[in-house]
């Protein structure tokens, strides 16, 4: 093995470079450090190819552990969908009210807005909301909440102030009373 061969120092070089990496000690403030034990350990051939004290510096920042002080700690590992819960949308409260359902007698009847009732489907009835403005509507008996689009009027008896369909009023609970009194919200889109 010869002592001389450019090819074998630069490999002796890289070596010892990727050792110290490994170890912990390349940082900005060791790589001056480190080219001199560089040197020390494998000089270089007069003759050979030589990397310019900048460029192998910047090769051994390349390779050295990046840690951005200012930046936050990841501790949660990948995100997971399942998890992720969507930003609520900005609401402007109505007011509170008694609410109803109705359900299988109207089921494919046409609404005030001219769709088909459908009672699987998140969507109400109010005597004056324009058509397609989406309400949150909140049982505080149970503590849920139900999101759903105003297409059709009613309802018609004067003591309620919202027809929900079977769907929405199974999602807050309201299907046992039948009636009750629920919070409303105009939401943002």
């Amino acid at each position: 093995m010869n002592a001389q061969d450019p090819k074998r120092t630069s490999r002796r070089t890289l070596a010892l470079i990727c050792a110290l990496t490994t170890l912990g000690m390349v940082g900005a403030g060791h790589a001056e450090t480190q080219l001199e034990a560089a040197a020390l350990v494998a000089p270089r051939a007069a003759t050979g190819p030589v990397f310019a004290p900048s460029e192998e510096a910047r090769f051994v920042e390349a390779f050295a552990p990046y840690t951005d002080p200012a930046a936050p700690l990841d501790q949660t590992g990948p995100a997971n969908a399942a998890t992720i819960t969507p930003a609520e949308p900005e609401a402007t409260p109505l007011g509170s009210g008694n609410a109803s359902y109705y359900g299988r007698r109207f089921n494919g009847r046409r609404t005030a807005s001219g769709e088909a009732f459908d009672m699987t489907a998140l969507t109400a009835a109010h005597r004056s909301l324009p058509f397609g403005t989406r309400v949150r509507v909140t049982y505080p008996r149970t503590g849920r909440s139900v999101i759903v689009r105003i297409n059709d009027r009613g309802p018609y008896s004067h003591d309620r102030l919202i027809d929900l369909s079977r769907a929405a009023a199974e999602e807050i609970g309201l299907i046992a009373q039948g009636h009750g009194t629920v919070e409303l919200a105009v939401l943002d889109s």
